[in-house]
């Protein structure tokens, strides 16, 4: 009766589901080592004990900022180990869009027990300062998504981080690593700030090419499957189908869907039509199809599309949840649910979603699930945000 159970775990294809998440950092980076030698020149002088160094990252989506960031960062405390004692902070401002949010984040990663409330942001300011002064540590604050903090709460924090050490005694508490999609990113910033940056440390990454998305794509299937379970033109594939974006996230997501369904079929190697199916998903509705939502629309596809990058279906309930954290991020009143049902029905009806209906899991209710069988959730949230920050 419970036969069909034994492929859960079986572990046909898939040893190890790590090498397939987005916040994976592989040991070496596929065509971005002239990119890492282009930061490590930024913090040329990071080993003086009284340096700070500044970088501004930007580039599109699935460039390959985060995991830049995190391979250096990793690499750097590495090699000052026994020189200087660094620390690394990364904070992704989508998760943390305000002033008071970020800094408690950096305070916690410091101190676990730091207090959560009761504090002013110059006053956390300067308990974060204390913390590395009496632990003898330097801070690379690295701030993912920066654009979000910035139109959110303006550039106020960024000035106050530069200015940590001014008039102090003791300098070199601090450098910063500011990430974004915006290209356009330093003209957010008054004149003095974009002086304190340096006009000069801005590096932005250009889209993978079908070579290098083939590569990433070998790259995590050496490691995440077992040996011949998927063969080179899978892989060539994937790097071809996810060609027109340049993005990386979009490989990673066609090589794990691929493995899925693989693995849910029974067998133990991927075969064409394993991806022929995930290139279906990616390719049947036309992304630019979100150009023409309702901002409401989008709000909800960008909260759907954010949790089913990582799984299969949602409920309705947690859709509507979803929705409301996202209308929080970009400061819009939710509508009511009737109006949220109405708007799922229409997406429903112009292909970008897929409900059924199923047994809710609290009590004896119905409930609605939701799946996306025609787009790419990871490739359509990242066109929503670029829409929605406009």
């Amino acid at each position: 009766m419970t036969g069909y159970l034994n492929r859960i775990g079986a572990g046909k294809i898939l040893i190890n589901k790590e090498p397939l998440s987005f916040d994976w950092t592989p040991d070496s980076l596929v065509g971005r080592d002239k990119e890492l030698g282009e930061i490590a020149s930024m913090f040329s002088h990071i080993e003086n004990h009284n340096s700070s160094c500044r970088a501004v990252i930007t580039g599109p989506v699935g460039s390959g900022k985060t995991v830049l960031t995190s391979r250096f960062g990793e690499d750097l405390v590495k090699y000052l180990d026994g020189k200087r004692k660094i620390v690394l902070a990364h904070v992704n401002c989508r998760n943390h869009p305000s002033t008071s949010q970020v800094l408690q984040r950096i305070a916690l990663i410091l101190d676990s027990g730091h207090p959560e409330r009761g504090l002013s942001s110059g006053e956390i300011i300067q308990s974060i300062r204390r913390n590395l002064l009496s632990h003898n540590s330097h801070l690379i604050l690295v701030l993912d998504e920066v654009d979000i903090l910035v139109r959110r709460d303006n550039f106020d924090l960024i000035y106050k981080l530069l200015r940590i050490d001014e008039s102090q005694e003791r300098q070199g508490s601090l450098s910063l690593i500011l990430v974004s999609q915006d290209s356009m990113l330093l003209k957010l910033f008054e004149p003095a700030i974009i002086s304190r940056l340096g006009a000069s440390n801005i590096l932005e990454l250009k889209p993978y090419t079908q070579k290098g998305l083939t590569e990433i794509a070998k790259q995590r299937a050496d490691i995440a499957c077992r040996s011949g379970s998927i063969n080179e033109k899978i892989l060539e594939k994937i790097g071809m189908m996810a060609a027109d974006s340049g993005d990386a996230r979009l490989a990673i997501e066609l090589l794990d869907a691929s493995i899925r369904r693989a693995e849910s079929a029974g067998r133990g190697e991927v075969l064409i039509g394993d991806l022929e199916q995930s290139i279906t998903r990616v390719t049947s509705i036309e992304p630019s199809q979100v150009d023409g939502l309702s901002k409401d629309q989008k709000l909800i596809m960008l909260g759907l599309c954010r949790r089913l990058k990582k799984e299969s279906e949602i409920n309705t309930g947690d859709a509507e949840k979803l929705y409301r954290l996202v209308c929080e991020e970009y400061e819009t009143k939710p509508k009511s649910y009737t109006t949220f049902w109405k708007h799922l029905k229409l997406l429903e009806n112009q292909g970008l979603i897929e409900t059924r209906g199923g047994k809710s899991n609290i009590g004896r209710g119905r409930t609605q699930h939701i799946t996306m069988n025609n787009v790419a959730p990871a490739n359509l949230a990242s066109r929503i945000e670029i829409d929605l920050q406009r």
